[in-house]
């Protein structure tokens, strides 16, 4: 939790979707279905209409601030809001003053313009209250706690990471990099805009397992396949994400917007329990830049893989299923 030298509102800023359109080369715009953005899933899919030549999107915003933005004693005045959309990928930030709705304050909309070639994949998009407190211009006041995810790839309003399951022969993988892991059954690369999951096929029969829709032995032995490489997946996506952080002026590393940033919130909570994740980021970012405390935090780290992949379940079932098995063998 971050702490101000000022006083702030102390509950979170709502953010909602209300529309979304593509401008095309054409200059035509599409209107998009509602389908194309998801309230629960805090997400918006720019893919969903199948354009492959729109040139920008327009976003439709609508914004809450909590019960007494606009009090009379307010510590604050000028009070404006700004839609913040950003893209740690590409570095571009564009900000979009919001317009007040009500003489209370407290409602606000707007739009913001996400150009398609300033983007590459998912962009944050997040709503801050701004004022001048104690004659200081433009300090926050207060900000959703959670931002949306525009991904303008996807044809789906998902927010959880993203994963890209490819299979090819390692060693004749036209990816050069992949023949020196010839002997492996999978690799992750997470240096990808999205996590991507290389399968050998050169390991005999481990695609044909993977497929299998059988109800036997192989079943279970796919099940553990499953659960050992959701592990690994998980384990390599928190190391990449928390090996790329942008560190400020001041030393103090900044919580990712992409997809590095929802692998951090999933894992976080297991790695360094009881603070928030912004706390453990920074605890983590410490322990790993600085003398001790990295090498023992790679079992809070596994442990965390573990309960994302559901291993102990899956090990759970496929032991209750062969004590079946063997059960039936014998009568």
């Amino acid at each position: 939790m971050k702490i101000y030298p000022y006083k702030r509102l102390n509950r979170p800023i709502t953010l909602r979707v209300t529309s979304v359109s593509l401008r095309l080369s054409d200059g035509t715009r599409d209107q998009l279905e509602t389908t194309a953005y998801s309230t629960q899933q805090q997400a918006v899919a720019l893919g969903i209409a199948g354009h492959t030549d729109w040139v920008s999107a327009t976003i439709g915003l609508s914004a809450t601030l909590p019960p007494g933005a606009n009090a009379p004693d307010a510590a604050w005045s000028d009070l404006y809001v700004l839609a913040v959309l950003t893209d740690g990928e590409t570095n571009v930030r564009t900000s979009m003053a919001l317009t007040c709705d009500a003489q209370d304050g407290r409602d606000w909309s707007g739009s913001v313009e996400l150009l398609r070639d300033d983007h590459l994949g998912r962009a944050s998009l997040a709503v801050y209250a701004v004022g001048t407190v104690d004659g200081v211009r433009g300090r926050s006041i207060a900000e959703t706690d959670r931002s949306w995810i525009v991904d303008t790839v996807s044809d789906e309003p998902v927010r959880g990471l993203q994963l890209d399951v490819q299979t090819t022969s390692f060693r004749k993988s036209s990816r050069e990099w992949l023949q020196a892991y010839a002997d492996a059954p999978w690799i992750v690369d997470t240096s990808a805009r999205v996590p991507t999951v290389f399968v050998n096929t050169d390991v005999e029969g481990v695609i044909g397992l993977l497929d299998s829709n059988s109800s036997g032995v192989d079943s279970k032995v796919r099940d553990l396949l499953v659960a050992q490489m959701a592990t690994d997946v998980w384990t390599a996506v928190f190391h990449g994400a928390i090996g790329d952080l942008e560190v400020e002026p001041g030393g103090g590393p900044v919580f990712p917007t992409d997809w590095q940033g929802e692998v951090l919130r999933e894992m976080l909570p297991d790695v360094v329990p009881g603070v928030h994740v912004e706390e453990a980021m920074r605890q983590v970012h410490r322990r790993r830049t600085g003398d001790s405390g990295w090498v023992e935090l790679q079992t809070r780290i596994h442990y965390a893989a573990i309960r994302r992949a559901d291993a102990t379940k899956a090990l759970a079932y496929v032991i209750r299923s062969l004590e079946q098995m063997n059960r039936e063998s014998e009568t």
